[in-house]
């Protein structure tokens, strides 16, 4: 097989296993913010903009975007909440603005990231971004 053909066999691991696995082997954060490329995972969880997530012992709440060419995530430690009236908030926000000033964000954040690391998952390791380096266990 060449390596094109195994290139192009690789499985890419879902977008949701990235999040969680990042959470866990940064030891659950109170708090982290980070983007990751589309075109290193599959992205699974398309539509949800503010939802709970499980990691570990931790609940957290998650503010995500697609901001082309990533996906942003923002992760808070909080305690379990009905999210669904700001997420469908979100939604409607993204629809009416055309989602420019995310495509805006993502195509600017090409240039102002200045950091990354590698997530392990079993499809193999991924990497996200930062804008900064963030001080692991920092509250803010």
């Amino acid at each position: 097989m060449t390596n094109a053909l195994r290139h192009s066999a690789k499985r890419l691991p879902k977008a949701s296993v990235v999040l969680t696995n990042y959470l866990e082997q940064s030891n659950e954060p109170p708090w982290t913010s980070f983007f990751v490329k589309y075109s290193s995972v599959v992205d699974d969880q398309r539509g949800r903009s503010h939802f709970n997530w499980k990691a570990g012992s931790t609940n957290y709440h998650v503010l995500r975007a697609g901001c082309f060419p990533y996906i942003k995530y923002h992760c808070t430690k909080r305690p379990y909440e009905n999210l669904e009236s700001e997420d469908k908030l979100f939604k409607i926000l993204k629809l009416v603005n055309l989602g420019i000033p995310l495509l805006l964000y993502g195509l600017s954040a090409v240039f102002m990231i200045s950091y990354k690391e590698i997530v392990k998952t079993n499809e193999g390791d991924v990497y996200i971004y930062f804008l900064l380096k963030e001080d692991k266990g920092s509250t803010h």
